[in-house]
């Protein structure tokens, strides 16, 4: 169970926790305006009315700030209202350019081809035997290269196998 809070009879006692909790207070928001790259700003005034002050940045334009952001909501409880209109038609531009890729692939997969022209569809035809092409050409480079390193592999253990039976030949000797 949490002990209760409650204000410290003793002034000498309630000084130093006042000290010793402002330390903690000041603490926590450097950590807290340092890990979160927030900006702090803490004024606290004891209870002789001396002033102590942090803020993560400046002081002045923490205020600032709090004053501007506390004027926009008295005049509107809310927070300011996102510009619907654009991104709807954002959204719409994204969709449309989303069933547009969706169509155009199951044309190249040779579905959906009814109601194409000839010339679309010759023009999807050069682009198929082109990508055909690229594929090709990229099969064939990596053929080559497994090729090339299949046969350096043959070489070296040619080689190993030629001193093998050179060792052996001379050991029979």
């Amino acid at each position: 169970m949490a002990r209760e809070i409650r204000r410290i009879e003793n002034a000498a006692a309630r000084q130093v926790t006042f000290s010793k909790r402002r330390r903690g207070l000041f603490k926590k928001a450097e950590e807290l305006a340092v890990l979160c790259d927030a900006d702090v700003a803490l004024i606290v005034f004891s209870a002789t009315g001396k002033l102590s002050q942090f803020a993560s940045s400046s002081m002045n334009d923490i205020i600032d700030k709090y004053s501007t952001h506390s004027k926009n909501l008295g005049k509107s409880n809310q927070q300011p209202p996102i510009d619907l209109n654009v991104e709807q038609s954002k959204y719409s531009g994204l969709n449309e350019q989303l069933a547009e890729a969706s169509r155009g692939l199951r044309q190249m997969r040779g579905e959906e081809l009814e109601g194409l022209s000839v010339d679309e569809l010759h023009q999807m035809e050069r682009k198929l035997e082109a990508g055909l092409h690229r594929v090709l050409s990229t099969k064939d480079q990596l053929f080559m290269e497994q090729i090339n390193e299949l046969q350096q592999k043959a070489e070296f253990y040619g080689f190993k196998f030629e001193q093998i039976l050179e060792c052996w030949d001379s050991n029979l000797i």
